[in-house]
């Protein structure tokens, strides 16, 4: 998969992970529409916005971008 021209999806295959172990393992859905409905609520409200993550220094991506807002805002005061 990571020869020259393919592209390496670890990042997919981690998020599938996480999905799996925190949302839909062990859960039963009454069709589809409501699997789309609860699998979206999950990624817009704990996996987007509560969750840590390593690839930002553990924390959640709104105290990322906080964090982040700070330092850009420093720095055009500077």
């Amino acid at each position: 998969m990571s020869r020259v021209g393919n592209y390496d999806n670890a990042k997919a295959e981690s998020f599938m992970k996480t999905l799996k172990q925190e949302e839909v393992q062990g859960l039963t859905y009454k069709d589809a529409a409501d699997a789309r409905k609860r699998i979206g609520a999950f990624i817009d409200t704990i996996y987007n916005q509560q969750r840590l993550h390593s690839a930002l220094d553990y924390l959640t991506p709104e105290e990322y971008e906080q964090k982040h807002s700070r330092r850009r805002e420093m720095e055009k005061a500077a």
